[in-house]
């Protein structure tokens, strides 16, 4: 029985050992050349199709394996302008057959050069036959040649502020400048590079993602393996077809300055650039004026990204890590499909285009219609994966920098990278709010067909997929409270909203007293706030502000009374000579009523006391105008506004001033029903808020002066 025993524990003791050999932790990289043999190709991401007759910078497909004794997964960006899933599906086969790797178990996406082979059809282009398979074996082989470098390593996680190099490309349009959309319908409110004329628009659609993001893997004894980056830039567009782009300078510049000599014994250093989430993000700050903005080259851009990435990766501590995972969802989503009027429309035109491409934006958009027609629904695959704390969330998408933020700002993980365009090419998806503003981004084609839900759908599912390979539960995300929101909330208001959500319609009231507000539909979350160094407690963390765009945030307050306050941090977006009234930002009265009865504040416009605060109770009566201030407010700044109603007495402060803007005599005339309160807007829709509220407290009495002055900042 005793040398049973111990014939036993010597085999667990091999096995245990055994284990432990096999779970060390491995990586491997490769690049491999995917540029076409080919001439000419057609190219993607324009809107017409076009061909190239040579290579200006390598196209490559580069691939990172990682495996752990127990989980083996494989990464590759490829420079592509985008790739479809079944051709991905394909290429995951093939690499399943000549590696370890499962086909759920490897990633695979575009850097989104718009200067590649076509490997997709969209819009005006069709995939190149001949290139198709070219790509398919150069993804294979940039797996097998990466597992073939496997080694024992380790890994490290950095991340680097690079927010001069990034900014919002989408622009919410002026009421009065709506555009046609290829359909002919005015439904364009928001625009690619509307930004350029400042007079056309009130702000930019969302926010931006300044992060740098690395993954770094090194060898035991420090070498370099390879390195992960990913950031939101949509591209550059600098150097002709074919091109990789700004995305294989940054890597070749990297890789010169990690790793500028290695001994020809080692596998060679892999530097890789993935896409992040940049559906409405390009390189160009439109708040910048253009007399200002200095216009870099192609080089001098990579350079300065370069410069953060060096700096980011120089702070990056590595350690073996000890948790692998990844997990995989497919679901179907329908696509927007034309009505029966709309197609038959576009099969018109297309009938009369007869064999050849489109050349205008009517036939391309015609054709697209026919295409979602015939083909209705698709099916989507999103994935997520973790080394120890660091996470990898991807979508199949175009995907808006917001979207991103959700998953990074949830995720369970405490590092996050969100790589797009990955297992598929399945266009933009606007948030749903995005969809009512209207634009490129959001016209029905293959480039943007997907169904208005697919955005929340798709992050739904990357967060769970998230939750999955972490084994808990996602972040409750929560700005923190800086002394100004604790100044609001120590002075007892009977309702505060930090208007910090990254969706609607649900406004959290952050008072404790329950009273949530409703926001309606034409608005953008997320946006840039007031104040983030007193709002805020956490270093580096941005207060979120919501803009409005037409419509208005609606909450209600039963025992409001004749002797209540507002504090409110606005942002005016609207040129004062736009309309009479530049808009309305706050107002209590009845909802949608046969005109105004209650409180309303806004500022002025060409009508009177342009650019002055204005104070209005109920309707304009002939020749009346209403109160105002003298201070002229500046377009695209923040302001902090103060409405105290103290029975008939009216005063309103700007910006900790200790003297009211306005004081004057106003009767207090509520009959019932004046519950209802709206912000970003007056209750008739008149002139409703073009810009950014924030902030926002309403308070059951009449505040002092002193108590006002608490309120306004340092």
């Amino acid at each position: 029985m005793k040398s049973i025993s111990s014939v036993c524990f010597l085999c667990a003791l091999l096995f245990t050992c055994t284990t432990d050999a096999v779970a060390e932790f491995r990586a491997g990289a490769a690049v491999v050349d995917a540029s076409p043999t080919q001439f000419p190709v057609l190219v993607n991401g324009g809107m017409t199709s076009r061909t190239a007759e040579k290579v200006f910078t390598p196209i490559t497909a580069r691939a990172i394996v990682v495996d752990d004794g127990d989980e083996r997964i494989g990464i590759v960006v490829v420079d592509s302008c985008m790739m479809s899933r079944p051709l991905l599906d394909e290429a995951k086969a093939l690499a399943a057959q000549r590696t370890k790797l499962r086909p759920d178990r490897i990633l695979i996406s575009a850097t989104h050069t718009h200067t590649a082979p076509a490997s997709m059809g969209c819009l005006g282009t069709d995939a190149d036959p001949s290139y198709v398979p070219v790509l398919r074996e150069r993804i294979v082989e940039a797996l097998v040649a990466a597992e073939t470098n496997l080694e024992p390593a380790q890994v490290g996680w950095g991340v680097g502020n690079a927010a001069d190099f990034t900014a919002l490309r989408r622009w919410i349009r002026r009421p009065d400048r709506i555009v046609e959309d290829p359909f002919g319908n005015p439904t364009v409110r928001a625009s690619m590079h509307a930004g350029s004329n400042w007079d056309d628009v009130t702000g930019e659609s969302g926010p931006e993602d300044p992060d740098l993001s690395l993954i770094s893997l090194q060898s035991k004894n420090g070498r370099p393996i390879a390195v992960l980056a990913n950031f939101s830039m949509h591209y550059f567009s600098g150097p002709p077809a074919l091109s990789s782009d700004y995305f294989g300078l940054f890597c070749e510049g990297l890789q010169s300055r990690v790793s500028p000599s290695q001994d020809d014994g080692d596998p060679p250093f892999v530097t890789i650039m993935s896409h992040g989430c940049s559906g409405d993000i390009w390189r160009r700050d439109y708040t910048v004026p253009a007399a200002s903005r200095k216009e870099p080259t192609i080089e001098s851009y990579t350079d300065g990204l370069l410069d953060v990435a060096m700096e980011t990766y120089a702070s990056i501590n590595h350690r073996e890590p000890e948790q692998l995972a990844m997990a995989e969802i497919r679901f179907p989503l329908n696509y927007r499909v034309p009505s029966k009027q709309r197609l038959e429309w576009a099969q018109r035109i297309v009938d009369e285009m007869g064999d050849r491409l489109p050349k205008t934006s009517q036939e391309i958009y015609a054709r697209e219609q026919v295409f979602l027609h015939e083909r209705q629904a698709t099916e989507v695959v999103v994935q997520a994966l973790r080394i120890d704390d660091i996470g990898i969330a991807s979508t199949p998408t175009e995907t808006y920098a917001l979207t991103g933020l959700k998953l990074k700002l949830q995720s369970p993980l405490k590092n996050t990278m969100v790589i797009e365009l990955a297992n598929g090419g399945d266009g933009y998806i606007p948030p749903p709010e995005q969809h009512l503003l209207g634009g490129y981004n959001t016209w029905a084609a293959r480039s943007a067909g997907l169904e208005v839900q697919a955005e929340p759908k798709i992050a739904a599912a990357a967060l769970g997929l998230l939750e999955k390979v972490a084994g808990q539960p996602r972040r409750n995300f929560k700005q923190s409270k800086g002394p100004a929101s604790e100044a609001i909330l120590n002075a007892r208001p009977a309702a505060y909203w930090r208007m910090d959500e990254m969706a609607g319609p649900r406004a959290v009231d952050s008072s404790g007293q329950n009273r949530d507000a409703i926001y309606e539909r034409a608005v953008a979350y997320f946006l840039e706030g007031a104040r983030s160094d007193v709002f805020c407690r956490d270093a580096g963390e941005t207060n979120r502000a919501t803009h409005f765009a037409g419509e208005r945030m609606r909450a209600r307050i039963s025992d409001l009374g004749d002797q209540y306050t507002v504090s409110l941090w606005f942002w005016n977006g609207m040129p004062v000579d736009g309309r009479d009234v530049a808009g309305w930002m706050f107002s209590r009265d009845h909802d949608n009523g046969i005109g105004p009865a209650g409180d309303h504040v806004g500022i002025g416009g060409r009508g009177n006391e342009p650019g002055r605060l204005i104070f209005q109770h109920g309707a304009d009566t002939a020749g009346a105008s209403p109160a105002a201030g003298s201070t002229e407010i500046q377009r695209w700044k923040w302001h902090q506004m103060v409405f105290v109603r103290d029975r008939d007495q009216v005063r309103i402060y700007l910006n900790g001033n200790s003297q009211p803007e306005i004081d004057t005599e106003s009767p207090a005339e509520f009959p019932i029903g004046f519950d209802r309160l709206f912000f970003g807007g007056r209750c008739d829709n008149d002139s409703n808020w073009e810009g950014r509220l924030d902030e926002i407290a309403v308070f059951d009495r009449a505040l002092s002066a002193d108590e006002v002055a608490a309120l306004f900042p340092n």
